[in-house]
Formats: C-alpha cells, structure tokens, sequence
C-alpha cells in the first residue's frame, strides 16, 4: 500500500464504517444443538465478526401466537441459548421482547425451539437487538470512543436516517461493522454494503 492509498485508508476509516443488516437469528449451547439436531453445529459460511459463523442447521420458533420457520443458527455454541428478532418478528410470535445487548438476557421472555431431532423449550432469552457498533480498539481510538459508549448513527442509505442509541462495543476480538436489525433495515433502505458516520454529540 502506498502514501496516498495509508492516507486515504486512514481517512476512510475515521469517517465511515460498514453497516450490517442483522436477520432474526438463534445462538445455542452444545447440548441443545445435540438436543435440535442430534449433531454439534456445522459451520457453512464465515461471518464479519471473526471466528462467528452461519450453520447448516435452522430451527422453527414457536411462540404463544404464531410460529418463524427455518430460522438461522449462529455458530459456535455458546455457554446459554439466545434468539433475537426484529419487533415485527415479535408481534407474529405473540411474545413482548424487550431490546437488549448481546448476551444480557435475564428477565427475557423465553420460547419454544423445534430442529428436526427434538424440541427445547428456553425459559428465557428472546431479545430485540440493539443497535450497536463491534470495534477493534485502533478504531475506536480514532473515533474517540470506548466500550460502553452510546453514539448516533447516521446511516447513507437510500434512505437516509439517524438512529440514536448505538452502543459501542470495543474488544481486540471484533471487527469494526454497525449493526442493525431488519426492521431498522428495511426503514432506511439498506442494502449490503452500505456505509454509516458515527455523529458526536
């Protein structure tokens, strides 16, 4: 890379990130993998976050009201299971989800799981995302901002929106992508690819 692509890398960087799309998705632990499926989870297709993966499997969620056939299942397996969807999602399944960060589920509503093995029933877990920003710790320095912070988004989308709110997620283990759920999505136009600016103040 010469000066002027460092320089121009180095600008793109302090303006402008990629904005993700995420699609209602469920994380599961080990034992409820071989409970779904009667196999661990197979990895089919890398995701942005390292080590993160899409699987082969998928499960149907059933809730008081209605049901979301083959939903995806994120890999690996985690320590406890998590479903996260989009309001919309919420209202067919009948189930009141508060927003939540990644991994905070106490007081959760939980659901039902069928894979093509068996069934789980969670007592707890189903969540709508919120919007946040996965950062490696250089990036984050260049935009000023540590883990725990909340920022704007402005999203250059076709078309284009604030959102408020954004949590700032910071660790050497993550690459630096928005994002936001299908709802959020569909409202401003997103599609793969496009950038957003993280607005101070």
């Amino acid at each position: 890379m010469n000066l002027v692509e460092r320089v121009t890398d180095e600008i793109c960087r302090r303006l402008f990130l990629e904005v993700e799309a995420s699609g209602r998705h469920v994380h599961l632990t080990e034992e409820q993998a071989q409970t779904l499926f009667g196999h661990s989870l197979t990895n089919v297709r890398p995701l942005s976050q390292p080590g993160q993966y899409v699987c082969a499997e998928r499960v149907t969620l059933v809730g008081p009201k209605g049901k979301l056939e083959r939903v995806a299942v994120l890999g690996p397996a985690r320590k406890e299971a998590q479903v996260e969807v989009s309001r919309t999602d919420c209202h067919t399944l009948g189930i009141d989800a508060p927003v939540r960060l990644s991994g905070h589920v106490e007081g959760t509503p939980g659901i039902t799981l069928m894979g093509d093995h068996g069934q789980v029933q969670l007592n707890q877990g189903v969540m709508v995302a919120q919007r946040h920003i996965h950062m490696t710790p250089e990036d984050a320095a260049l935009h000023g901002l540590k883990n725990g912070d909340t920022v704007s988004l402005k999203c250059l989308s076709s078309r284009p929106v604030i959102l408020e709110g954004v949590s700032v997620r910071v660790s050497p283990q993550f690459a630096t992508f928005a994002h936001i759920d299908l709802d959020e999505a569909n409202g401003c136009g997103h599609k793969k690819g496009d950038l957003g600016m993280i607005v101070h103040g």
